[in-house]
């Protein structure tokens, strides 16, 4: 038997161009939240702030990345690990999706530049355009992977790198703290990550040479992983 919408095609096509309308709205009304979150997110937090493991992160990034590469740093933040690479003597751009961000990388490394991206669409560079891009702690806030990870595919250069840091989420430390520490319900961790399911989504999106290590923390209980993979 054949569905109802079939025997009326006028109409159901009508019927599919509201729901893809409504289905736009919706998504307009969720990207527009999230990025006021993240805007007011940024204005409140102190200027002395502190994130976790910023040594571990910065050596990890200084060791993977060459004096001379083009570098995108995505998700920068305060822009001081930007700094950093940039002080090594890479070409850095300092990305993020909340103006306030950008604003505090103005105020602190006047010198770095800086571009703003959006939450929900591609990234406002071309092909190939660096040789690495640095990403810490941001997968785990971002709500459309697969998309994100296309992109940054897409603006690394053939072998170029991706380096990205991200909280372990190991079986044991779940189930020393349970599942609330970490995934909060108001939090905006939207994915926790193992170094094993990490490993799999690189190797999904077709990254080769895929190298996941736990840093940081007791031997069974890490609580960082660092991630290198080759495009």
């Amino acid at each position: 038997m054949f569905p109802r919408a079939a025997l009326y095609p006028r109409h159901a096509a009508r019927v599919h161009c509201r729901l893809a309308r409504t289905r736009r709205r919706r998504r307009g009304r969720y990207v527009h939240a999230v990025k006021e979150y993240y805007e007011e997110l940024w204005e409140r937090l102190p200027e002395d702030l502190t994130p976790p493991d910023v040594p571990l992160r910065r050596r990890f990034a200084l060791d993977n990345i060459a004096e001379g590469e083009r570098v995108l740093d995505l998700g920068c933040g305060t822009g001081d690990l930007a700094a950093d690479l940039a002080a090594a003597g890479a070409r850095v751009i300092a990305a993020d999706v909340a103006q306030a961000a950008l604003e505090r990388v103005a105020h602190r490394h006047p010198e770095l530049e800086r571009r703003l991206v959006a939450i929900d669409g591609p990234l406002p560079f071309p092909d190939g355009a660096f040789e690495a891009v640095w990403s810490s702690e941001v997968i785990e806030h971002v709500a459309d992977t697969g998309q994100w990870l296309s992109e940054v595919r897409r603006v690394l250069a053939p072998r170029g790198r991706l380096l990205l840091t991200t909280p372990s989420h190991g079986r044991l430390r779940l189930l020393a703290g349970g599942i609330e520490r970490y995934s909060e319900p108001l939090g905006d961790h939207l994915h926790l990550y193992t170094a094993r399911s990490l490993r799999e989504l690189l190797r999904e999106f077709d990254f080769g040479d895929i190298d996941v290590r736990a840093a940081g923390g007791p031997p069974l209980a890490r609580r960082l992983l660092l991630a290198r993979a080759l495009r």
